[in-house]
Formats: structure tokens, C-alpha cells, sequence
């Protein structure tokens, strides 16, 4: 911008020119043309001046000073005044240029308008006064709406304050920032807290912050507000609150309740309803002067409603009435002194820790002095059940059995315990002696026994148990079918037997006893005299003999042996043992059965094996013996014997190979004769076949020559006629072609030339129509360009060379002078006569344009 000499200054335009000689600068204001001079310089191009609309302002940082008719005011040197560092807010007004050091610190910003129910918050800056009021730097204030707020550099916007609606049962609360006055006028310290309860919008001062907006609490019939002070004050109604204090408030007091600032809300309390059958007791209730007493009961019965005070509690809720009927009872127990009428009407002193119990009908609500301990119900018993009673002050135990029992307040139910082994049989529901079971049934989950039952087992036909009493050292048996109920002090005996096969001890645990018959089998190993070692396997059929079962002594010999199956078992196998160890194998072989049974049941006075063999200790009797099985137990002998047998096995089977392999040749040979015979007839049948073959064969070759030399005769000759027509057609298709390729080769230059015609003169045509435009164009550009530049324009541009050259001249007192650049040729005859002063006429304006 400084290398333009003319610098045009559009209207309400201005620029900055800098006086290089004395570094000031100055503005120049359009319109003007400006024509810069050598020693200045022009700092930007022309800007537009700063126009403020109507309700708008703008910031000036480091504004010109002005004299007291708002003219700018300059030093000695020509340049504008400022006052650095300060701001000048201006409002709407006349465009007006930046003076050199003044920057535009806020752009043109609308003026805020304050709504109603709106608030600045304003912040002195510096100390100000204006129409209404004094402020020093610090203070603060609102502006209030409806209004136009006019900015000022004093004065700092520090937030926008909008007003809080308070609709009804709403409250909002105030704190104060700093010691001031409320919209009331009551004074306010520093940290103070109020509530502002009127319907409406509510606009809070400048030193009041709003906290919260509080609603109301909407009470009803059933419920009520618990309340704690925070701080000593007194309520709307005038009763002073101390810090702690807790208190209720219903629906009496206030429909809808809104908590004061030092009061806090500690719950909801629902109202407590009892029906005519309910009861509670309630914990430190309140006294008649309001304040709880502390480790007091209280019982209400209904029918009644009322809130729990604060610090009351319902000890186990809200309970029911104890209804008895005639088979039920109450235990109860003081717990303090109780003076009462029992139930034929007397005085009775209870002491604390005494029992006593009620029996119904009957209808009780027990008083504070008096604990629940249980209630009882009468037991139904039948004539095989019974339970176990326990007196809990001398703790002697009894059996209750056949009859419908309650406890009274000195008995309680008493858990009789049995070994696991006996749960586990009890459980299971059959003998594992019975089934010759060996598996242990497991107590199904969820079907525990009820312990405070009397155990009952029903023994099995034909079946004893032993019942052993700790109490009286003695022992009884039972034989079934019958029903045995265990007495406080009485067992089972459980019986341990040996099982499996071979027996091996502890297999089977059983409680009865099965009197028989019954067989057990075992596996036995012997050796013969000749040293063969066998293993049999026997079975023996065996029966208790119990001749009275009403002789306690004879039925309980039965169990006098704790496992008979095994005393047996071994007993049978060392006689076994005996008597075989002195006969041969080969004897042994022929005569196992005689000697077995000869060994088990001995010889009687006749010299005849007898029928039975039978234990004296338990009255055990073996009735017969069976030999299921014989095998060696020396691999040498079970060898022997393998190969034996093998060899039969063999022989029989090559004597039914022998009589498979003949019948099969047979059969064989026959096959062979019938296939021979079947060949024979297919051949001559065959030859037939071919005769006719040949016949026909002759026949056809016959046919297919003749056929033949027929055909390529007629098929020549159909070729050649052919062939000549085909000539002479191709011959008029091609003349026609050589006629049509000459008619279309001469219309396609006929119609090139013509098209080719047509777009010259097209061409040409268009060609002067561009010339036409462009050179009307031409002419409109350049009446444009001379319209928009101006005569006068043209002119000025035209002389002002010329004319600064005169000047020039005028100002260095030269007359006449000559500049080239030396490559134009100059006529210098007459120039020098010019140069010595010859010229007589001197220059005027016309000869210098």
C-alpha cells in the first residue's frame, strides 16, 4: 500500500498515514482522494469506519482524549492524545474512525435486555456514581428488569440471576453471603438460612443464594413426619426446639408440612393398626410430659390406630392374641413381680422365674410382667404310637404310649438317640436279612426320624428280635408278627452275620432274626488222600427248632451265637475236611455226595447217615446238604482234565466232518453228471442258431450291393444338375451386387459433398457472428471502463504526469528541459538554441500540455 502515489478514500472510509520526517501518525477520512507524498507512508488500505446501530456498543481500549466539546485533543506535535490503559464503552453514534493507538477491544455487541423476573449482578470495579446511587470499587448491586442494561467500564456484569418460581406446598431456601437485609427487611448474618414460603416468583437479593428448592410433605390419615432439631429455635407456632429434640408431625397439625431450616426429616412414620384380635408391645414409650421412658413396656391391645413416637419401637411387631382351644395350652414365666387371679378366682403372687401354664378355650393377651415360652398343643397319640416325655426338674424320662397327651410346664419332648447303623436299618423300611441283601441303604434326604417319637419296629413273621434294657440289665425277644415299641432306656440288638460266597464275617447287619428254613450256600477248598486239593461249592438248608417261645431262657438262645451263619458255615467245612483227607480222588469222584453227607450228619446207632446236624448252642439245625459244584484247585489236575475232555471233543468232531465231507462229494458228483448233460443239449442248440445265421446273412449282403450301386448313381447325377444351377444363380447375384455397391457409392459422394457444403457455410456463418459479438463486446468494455472511470478521471490520470513534471520544474527554477533514455533519436538543431537562451517567447501553460 506505501508504493500507491493516489490512495482513494471511499465515504465513511478511513486510513492511516505515517509522516515518516516526524513518526506521527494522523487518519484521513473519506471521501477524498488522497495523494500520498515521498516522505509519507500509508499504513493499511482504506477500512470502514466503526458503526454503532441503535442498541448496540463497542469497547475502545486506549480511547483519544477529548475536550469538553467531545473534540479530539492533540499534543504540540500534531498528535491525537490518548489515555493508555483506559476503555471507553460507545454507544450508538455516527461512524467514527480508530485513532492511531486505539483498538477495537469488543466488537459490536448488542445491549442485554433484562427480562422481567431477571437480574444482573453487578461488580464496581472502580469508584462510580450514578443518578440513583454512590458505589466505591468492591460494592455490588442488581439491575433489575424489565431493562435496557448500558454497559460502563466501571461496573463488571458478574452473572445473570433468574427468579425461582415457588408454586404452593413449595418453599425455597436462602443463605446469606454476606450480612445484609431480606426483601422483608429483616437482617441477615453472614451464613444464615431462611425459608421463603409466598406463591409466586422470587427474585433473591445479591448477597442471598438460593440452597434448595423444599417441598412440601403431603400428610394423610396414616402417616406422619418424624422431625429432629438441628439447632435450638422456635417453631411457627412459638415452641421452642432444642437441638436433638424429635418430634411428630400428622395431619392435625398441617395438611402438608414444609420443614423448617434447622429442622431435618428423619422419616415417614406409618400410622400402627391393630384389629380386635391383635396386640404389640411397645419399648420406652412416651410419657405424659412428651419425653420417653426409658426401659418402660407398654401393651396395646386393639381395636386402635396411632403412630410410633420417636424413640418408641414395637418389640416383635404386632402380634396376635393367643386363642386356645380345649387341646391347646400356654407356658408362660414372670419376669417381674405379678400378682394375679388364677382360675378358680384366688390371688396368686408369681415370683420372677416361675412357670405356670393355661389351658384353653380361652382367649389372653399377655401383660409386660409376663414372657410366652411356648404354646402347646395336645399330642394325638394312637393305641402303636407314643412319644418320650422328659421332666425337666427331675429329668426322669417316660414313654407316653395309646393316648392323646400335652405337656404341662414341667415337660418337654426328649430325643431318644440310636446307633447310625440302627438309623440306617430303620430307615431303609425291610431287613437286609430278609432280602440277603448286602447293600446299605441310606436315609433318604428330608425323611429324618422324628426323635421325639417312640420307636416302633414291626418284626416279620417267622422272625425274633433281642431288646436289651439298660435301665432294668435285662433282655427280651420278640417274635414276629408283632409290634415292638422301644422304651427311654431300651435297644436293638444288631445282629453282624457273615455273607457272600465264600462267607466272610460283618457282611450283613440286621436287627431280626429269621427262625427259618433257609439255606446259605459256601465255598469250601479239600485235599484227598492222594493229594488232589478240590474246591466245592455247597449249599445247606438250616431252621431254628424253638419248641416254646414263651421260655424267655429258650428264645434267647437264638442269639447267644452273634453270627450263627458263620459258626455254621466254618463248623460244616472242617468235617468236610476231615473225612475227605482220607479217601482217594478217584473214590471221592464216584462217591462225593455219600461222603459229604455222611461227614456233616454222622452215623446213628442203625449205622444210617442221619437226617439232620443241629448246633446245641443256638438250636441251629441243618436239614440237607447240596454239592452245586467240584473243580480242582491244582492247575496240573484242571489240565489233565481239560485235555481229556478236548480229546473227546476232538474225536467227535472228526467223525462229523468224515460224514460231512462224503455226503458232500455226492451231492458233488451228481451236480457234475446234470451240468455235462445241460452242456451237451446247449451246443446242439447252438449250432442250429448258427445255421439260420448264416442264411440270413447271405440273404442281406445280396440286398445292400444292389441297393448300393443304385443309389451312387442317382445321387451323381442329382449332383451335377445342381451344381449347374447354383452356377448360373451366383452369376445374377453378382452382377446385381457390382450394380447396387456402384448406385450407393455414388449417392454417399453425392450426399458427402453436400453435407461437406453446408458445414462450410455454417462455419463461416458462425464465424462472423463471434467477430460480431466480440467486437460489440469490446466496445461495451471499453464505454464501461470509460463510464466507470469518469472524463474527469481520464483526464486527471492524463495531465498528472505533466503537471507534476511542471511543478517540479517550477519548484527547481529550470526553463526547459530535456530527459531521455537515450535510444529515441531527438532533433537537437533547435534545442540548442533553447539551451543558450535564445528563445524569445517564453513557455505558457498550453505549450507545457
Amino acid at each position: 500500500m506505501s508504493e500507491e502515489s493516489i490512495i482513494r478514500i471511499p465515504p465513511y472510509h478511513y486510513i492511516h498515514v505515517l509522516d515518516q520526517n516526524s513518526n506521527i501518525s494522523r487518519v484521513e477520512t473519506g471521501p477524498k482522494t488522497y495523494i500520498r507524498q515521498d516522505n509519507e507512508r500509508v499504513l493499511f488500505h482504506p477500512v470502514r469506519m466503526v458503526m454503532v446501530p441503535p442498541r448496540h456498543y463497542c469497547v475502545i481500549l486506549n480511547p483519544v482524549l477529548r475536550d469538553s466539546e467531545h473534540i479530539v485533543t492533540f499534543d504540540d506535535v500534531g498528535q491525537a492524545k490518548l489515555r493508555h490503559g483506559d476503555q471507553e464503552i460507545r454507544l450508538a453514534q455516527d461512524p467514527f474512525p480508530l485513532y492511531p493507538g486505539e483498538e477495537l477491544q469488543q466488537g459490536i455487541t448488542p445491549l442485554t435486555v433484562v427480562v422481567a423476573n431477571t437480574a444482573l449482578h453487578l461488580k464496581a470495579l472502580l469508584d462510580l456514581e450514578d443518578e440513583n446511587d454512590k458505589y466505591v470499587a468492591g460494592d455490588e448491586w442488581l439491575f433489575e428488569g424489565p431493562g435496557t442494561y448500558i454497559p460502563r467500564k466501571e461496573v463488571e456484569v458478574v452473572q445473570t440471576i433468574q427468579a425461582t418460581v415457588i408454586r404452593h406446598n413449595q418453599a425455597i431456601r436462602l443463605r446469606a453471603r454476606k450480612e445484609c437485609k431480606d426483601r422483608e427487611g429483616r437482617d441477615r448474618v453472614t451464613g444464615e438460612e431462611w425459608l421463603v414460603k409466598k406463591v409466586g416468583a422470587y427474585l433473591p437479593g445479591v448477597f442471598e443464594e438460593v440452597v434448595d428448592v423444599v417441598n412440601a410433605f403431603v400428610l394423610t390419615e396414616k402417616k406422619a413426619l418424624h422431625i429432629c432439631a438441628t439447632k435450638t429455635f422456635r417453631d411457627d407456632k412459638g415452641n421452642l426446639r432444642r437441638t436433638g429434640e424429635e418430634w411428630l408431625v400428622t395431619m392435625e397439625d398441617a395438611e402438608a408440612y414444609i420443614p423448617n431450616v434447622y429442622e431435618e426429616v428423619v422419616g415417614i412414620v406409618d400410622i400402627t393398626t391393630l384389629n380386635s384380635r391383635q396386640y404389640c408391645v411397645i419399648l420406652d414409650p412416651q410419657g405424659e410430659d412428651g419425653k420417653p421412658q426409658l426401659g418402660q413396656k407398654k401393651v396395646v391391645k386393639g381395636e386402635k390406630s396411632f403412630f410410633l413416637q420417636p424413640g418408641e419401637s414395637l418389640e416383635f411387631g404386632i402380634q396376635e392374641v393367643f386363642i386356645l382351644s380345649e387341646e391347646e395350652g400356654l407356658v408362660l414365666r414372670a419376669v417381674e413381680l405379678l400378682e394375679e387371679q388364677d382360675e378358680d378366682g384366688n390371688e396368686v403372687e408369681r415370683k420372677p422365674g416361675d412357670r405356670w401354664m393355661i389351658r384353653g378355650p380361652a382367649e389372653y393377651v399377655p401383660p409386660v410382667e409376663v414372657e410366652v415360652v411356648v404354646l402347646r398343643k395336645a399330642i394325638p397319640l394312637d393305641e402303636n404310637e407314643g412319644i418320650y416325655v422328659r421332666d425337666i426338674k427331675t429329668g426322669k424320662v417316660r414313654a407316653v404310649v395309646g393316648h392323646t397327651y400335652m405337656l404341662n410346664q414341667d415337660e418337654e419332648l426328649w430325643e431318644k438317640e440310636l446307633p447310625f447303623n440302627v438309623e440306617q436299618l430303620l430307615a431303609s423300611g425291610k431287613d437286609p436279612v430278609a432280602d440277603r441283601s448286602n447293600r446299605q441303604t441310606l436315609v433318604p434326604e428330608g425323611q429324618e426320624r422324628d426323635k421325639t417319637r417312640a420307636v416302633t419296629y414291626r418284626v416279620p413273621h417267622n422272625a425274633a428280635i433281642q431288646v436289651y434294657d439298660y435301665r432294668e440289665k435285662k433282655s427280651r425277644v420278640v417274635f414276629g408278627p408283632e409290634l415292638v415299641i422301644l422304651g427311654p432306656d431300651e435297644q436293638f440288638t444288631v445282629l453282624s452275620l457273615s455273607g457272600m460266597t465264600p462267607k466272610r464275617p460283618n457282611v450283613i447287619k440286621a436287627i431280626c432274626l429269621l427262625l427259618g428254613p433257609d439255606f446259605c450256600t459256601d465255598l469250601i477248598n479239600i485235599e484227598t488222600a492222594d493229594h488232589a486239593r478240590l474246591q466245592i461249592q455247597l449249599s445247606y438248608n438250616w431252621h431254628f427248632q424253638i419248641k416254646d417261645k414263651t421260655d424267655a431262657a429258650e428264645a434267647s438262645t437264638i442269639f447267644s451265637v452273634p453270627d450263627f451263619v458263620g459258626d455254621a458255615c466254618k463248623a460244616i467245612a472242617s468235617r468236610i475236611r476231615g473225612a475227605v483227607a482220607s479217601v482217594q480222588f478217584d473214590d471221592f469222584h464216584k462217591n462225593s455226595n455219600r461222603i459229604i453227607c455222611s461227614a456233616v450228619f454222622g452215623f446213628d446207632e442203625a449205622l444210617k447217615i442221619r437226617s439232620a446236624f443241629k448246633f446245641p448252642q443256638n438250636n441251629l439245625v441243618i436239614t440237607s446238604v447240596d454239592i452245586q459244584s467240584v473243580e480242582p484247585v491244582d492247575q496240573r489236575t484242571r489240565d489233565s482234565l481239560q485235555k481229556s475232555v478236548q480229546l473227546a471233543i476232538e474225536i467227535t468232531t472228526n467223525s462229523q466232518e468224515a460224514t460231512a465231507r462224503h455226503e458232500a462229494e455226492r451231492l458233488e458228483q451228481e451236480a457234475k453228471g446234470r451240468l455235462e448233460r445241460q452242456r451237451i443239449s446247449d451246443q446242439a442248440e447252438a449250432e442250429r442258431a448258427r445255421k439260420e445265421l448264416l442264411e440270413l446273412e447271405a440273404l442281406s449282403t445280396g440286398v445292400e450291393s444292389t441297393g448300393a450301386a443304385k443309389a451312387e448313381a442317382q445321387s451323381k447325377a442329382e449332383a451335377a444338375r445342381i451344381e449347374g444351377e447354383g452356377a448360373v444363380l451366383q452369376a445374377k447375384l453378382r452382377a446385381e451386387a457390382l450394380a447396387i455397391e456402384t448406385e450407393a457409392e455414388l449417392q454417399r459422394l453425392r450426399q458427402a459433398r453436400s453435407e461437406e457444403l453446408r458445414y462450410t457455410m455454417d462455419k463461416n456463418k458462425l464465424e462472423v457472428e463471434k467477430t460480431e459479438k466480440l467486437a460489440e463486446l469490446e466496445i461495451r468494455k471499453f464505454q464501461e471502463m470509460i463510464k466507470s472511470i469518469g472524463s474527469e478521471t481520464i483526464r486527471d490520470i492524463a495531465l498528472a504526469g505533466p503537471e507534476l513534471q511542471v511543478k517540479l520544474l517550477k519548484g527547481l527554477g529550470i526553463q526547459s528541459t530535456l530527459i531521455t533514455d537515450g535510444s529515441s533519436p531527438i532533433n537537437l538543431f533547435t534545442t540548442a538554441h533553447g539551451m543558450l537562451g535564445l528563445t524569445t517567447k517564453p513557455l505558457t501553460d498550453k505549450d507545457e500540455e
